[in-house]
């Protein structure tokens, strides 16, 4: 009987050097791999997810925020300072109030992308 993790290995070793150095000419730097890292560290937090989602719908003040999410206004707050430290959103103060709206058209492409992938590997 073949164990679990045995399934995905190769039943042979064979190296194939030109993939390989295509591979290796191809990587990422240790910083871009390193601020990614950070970036879907950021990402894992559902509740980050739900204020980007209300954000990909229109500019938010934190009041409306915490009000639509059903969270308090702390909560919301210490959120947006991780999303506004990886670039993930922006604010803007307009009188006492504190406008949120997604950084750029990166964020809005990176959780369609999220999502179309969750859902297509729902179909499998």
């Amino acid at each position: 009987m073949v164990k679990e993790t045995e399934k995905d290995l190769c039943d042979e070793k064979c190296i194939h050097p030109q993939s390989i150095c295509l591979v290796r000419q191809s990587m990422l730097d240790e910083n871009t791999i390193y601020d990614l890292s950070e970036m879907f560290k950021v990402l894992s937090e559902p509740s980050r997810i739900r204020i980007l989602h209300a954000l990909s719908r229109r500019e938010l003040c934190v009041c409306d925020l915490a009000e639509a999410l059903g969270m308090n206004q702390s909560a919301i707050s210490h959120q947006l300072r991780i999303l506004r430290n990886a670039r993930l959103v922006k604010f803007r103060k307009e009188g006492k109030e504190a406008w949120y709206s997604l950084d750029d058209e990166h964020v809005i492409t990176l959780m369609c992308q999220g999502i179309e992938h969750i859902s297509h590997g729902k179909g499998k």
